[in-house]
């Protein structure tokens, strides 16, 4: 649907109160020009990037010892080096708030609830890292989880992070493989895991499991298990070197923290590729750049503050679990869900964000559409009135998401979608408080990420699709891959197709509103008589039809060439006929284009996932070519891709 008129638009009244109107005040009287525009600003942002960060340093108030150079070789990627002489600790950032509100509010379904205040939060955090001391671990040293999103996992992460510790975690949904593929590799001398987990109502115990996990990870000095079902001292019982995080907890008086200073560049976090072709890399964030990467997201493009209550619904296997938790730097206060977004029903989290007066709701586009098929209509059953921002990422929200959005959620709100990656912790491109929202796009990129669109000669276009590409380095690009000791990993994911610019792998577009559109990954657009065709404009397709679930879309190999092959999962109660297919195509035909009409339509049951909720082309079209996938740990229900083996369908 093309549109002529903006969703949506900032009130000058709000735009003129945001954190972003302040900074770009700032901005003006160091760089002595007139920056009154978005545009103008980020082409400042890009262009003296020293002056920028130097800013976002200062206006964020990052604790700390900023040093005397603010950017060295700031020509190289990789190798561009920010604030080298910069001394800081990251937990240390997000514990500077004291007192009796609330810092953590958690809800696991309808079955566990409970808030911490920044006391409580600062207590906890004490006490474990007391205990962590006293099990020797130090700067550099892995501490490793497997945990749902709750309160526990947050303490524990800053109570290592504040030792200098380099922290990584994955859900406890992970079946064992995908858990030791991942922290097998990183040697970590902590572990701390759950009894269990609730979803979807039903109880989901995890003892077996972390028993097998932990006999396999020989570094491990201390396994913390968190009471969640009720047989955390049953479960640590059994393990060797098991023991409660109550019990941690209770060997240790809280007394004032202290925190290990060490460089910008110290690493803070490990994060995992999504391991469906393979073994998952091991992508090393650093302290500073997470920090001030998120600082500048979260302060200036979402204009988060104190007094902001902040909630996105992730994992701790996916990034956005470690972009949430940088909302306590701030100051907000961090909403906490674990569990089934549709237990028992489509309205539990807007039934937490009415309770909790969200201000900023973070969620996913598959959920968002899901809520539009459910035929829930929150704008007409909850009050929403405190929530500013919505936010989504995951996959590309569709134009009709879009409209759902302003239609059935909430008419006056900033829908902020955004994009970015494990690969860099943070985002490429987001939301931007002073301009409008267009249907289907996102608004903009990011202040000091010089965000273009390349074809493949390696110009940058407008209006046509392209590579996406960061032609400039920035604080948030990783450390390094672990267990890459020449950076020949790191420097061929993201280095090789063109030289000292940072190619993401999206597949994109550049819009006459300075807005972008992501068409999908470039390693699963579609090649049909050598033209490349982005997945996401095929569901947003077909996924608007009432009979269609969701979808997958592959290209086959086919007589000398690729064809395009659809598979739907359908609603309950409808079959894949003639009149359907017919429908499907012609949807296609007119709301994409020809190209994009799929040679095959095939009904499935099922469509495979990883543990974040992203839906796995890569691992399909393996499957349909007749290749191993490579990694089934890293898939939600690996078991789905039996359904795409040696299909009749295909062969003709």
């Amino acid at each position: 649907m093309s549109r002529t008129a903006p969703l949506w638009t900032p009130s000058p009244d709000a735009v003129g109160q945001s954190p972003f109107m302040a900074f770009m005040a700032e901005a003006t009287k160091r760089s002595g020009t007139s920056l009154s525009t978005y545009e103008q600003l980020h082409d400042w942002s890009v262009t003296d990037r020293e002056g920028f960060w130097k800013l976002v340093w200062e206006f964020c108030g990052v604790i700390g010892d900023r040093g005397g150079r603010d950017l060295v070789d700031g020509d190289r990627m990789p190798g561009a080096s920010f604030f080298p002489d910069a001394t800081l600790n990251f937990a240390e950032n997000l514990l500077w708030k004291s007192g009796a509100g609330d810092a953590l509010v958690f809800r696991g379904e309808d079955k566990v609830e409970y808030r911490l205040s920044w006391d409580d939060l600062r207590a906890m955090v004490s006490k474990l890292q007391q205990a962590f001391a006293a099990e020797g671990v130090k700067a550099g040293d892995r501490v490793a989880a497997m945990m749902p999103n709750m309160p526990e996992t947050i303490a524990a992460m800053l109570a290592a992070t504040s030792l200098g510790a380099i922290w990584s975690s994955c859900s406890p949904d992970f079946g064992e493989q995908g858990v030791l593929d991942r922290f097998g590799q990183i040697e970590p001398v902590i572990f701390v895991t759950v009894d269990g987990y609730w979803y979807a109502g039903k109880r989901i115990e995890v003892a077996d499991k972390v028993a097998k996990v932990v006999a396999k990870l020989p570094t491990v000095r201390r396994t913390l298990v968190v009471d969640y079902l009720g047989g955390a001292e049953a479960a640590a019982a059994s393990l060797p070197n098991g023991r409660t995080f109550k019990a941690a907890l209770d060997a240790h008086d809280a007394k004032p923290l202290t925190f290990e200073r060490l460089s910008f560049a110290h690493p803070l976090y490990i994060l995992f590729s999504s391991g469906t072709t393979g073994i998952p890399k091991c992508i090393v964030h650093s302290a500073g750049g997470t920090l001030i990467q998120h600082l500048k997201e979260q302060r200036l493009h979402a204009g988060i503050g104190e007094g902001d209550r902040f909630f996105y619904f992730t994992t701790c296997g996916w990034m956005m679990w470690n972009w949430l938790v940088s909302g306590l730097a701030s100051g907000a206060t961090l909403l906490l869900y674990d569990g089934s977004p549709f237990h028992p029903d489509g309205n539990v989290i807007f039934d937490f964000a009415q309770a909790e007066k969200m201000t900023y709701f973070g969620t996913s586009a598959k959920f968002i559409d899901a809520v539009r098929k459910s035929g829930l209509r929150p704008i007409e059953t909850h009050d929403l009135s405190t929530v500013r921002i919505i936010s989504s990422t995951g996959s590309p929200l569709s134009p009709e998401g879009f409209e759902f959005v302003y239609s059935g959620i909430k008419a006056d709100v900033h829908l902020a979608s955004i994009s970015g990656g494990t690969d860099i912790v943070s985002c490429f491109v987001l939301g931007v408080p002073t301009r409008s929202v267009w249907s289907g796009e996102i608004q903009g990129a990011g202040l000091g990420m010089a965000v273009e669109v390349w074809n493949d000669d390696g110009r940058p276009v407008r209006g046509e699709k392209g590579e996406l590409v960061c032609t400039r380095a920035f604080p948030a690009m990783p450390v390094m891959f672990w267990n890459d000791p020449d950076g020949a990993k790191y420097h061929a994911a993201y280095f090789e197709r063109f030289d000292n610019v940072w190619c993401h792998g999206d597949f994109a577009e550049v819009t006459e509103h300075d807005g972008f559109i992501i068409h999908g990954r470039s390693d699963a657009t579609l090649n049909p008589g050598g033209v490349r065709i982005g997945t996401a404009e095929i569901y947003n397709q077909v996924e608007q039809m009432e009979e269609i679930l969701e979808a997958i879309c592959i290209g086959q190999d086919f007589d000398d060439d690729v064809r395009v092959v659809l598979f739907v999962r359908l609603a309950p109660g409808i079959s894949l006929d003639a009149d359907l297919e017919k429908r499907i195509k012609a949807r296609i035909r007119s709301g994409a284009s020809p190209r994009h009409v799929p040679a095959r339509i095939v009904a499935v049951a099922d469509i495979p996932r990883t543990k974040s909720g992203k839906i796995t082309e890569l691992a399909v079209r393996d499957v349909v070519h007749g290749r191993a996938v490579k990694n089934k740990e890293a898939l939600a229900n690996p078991e789905a891709l039996d359904l795409y083996r040696d299909l009749p369908e295909l062969r003709s």
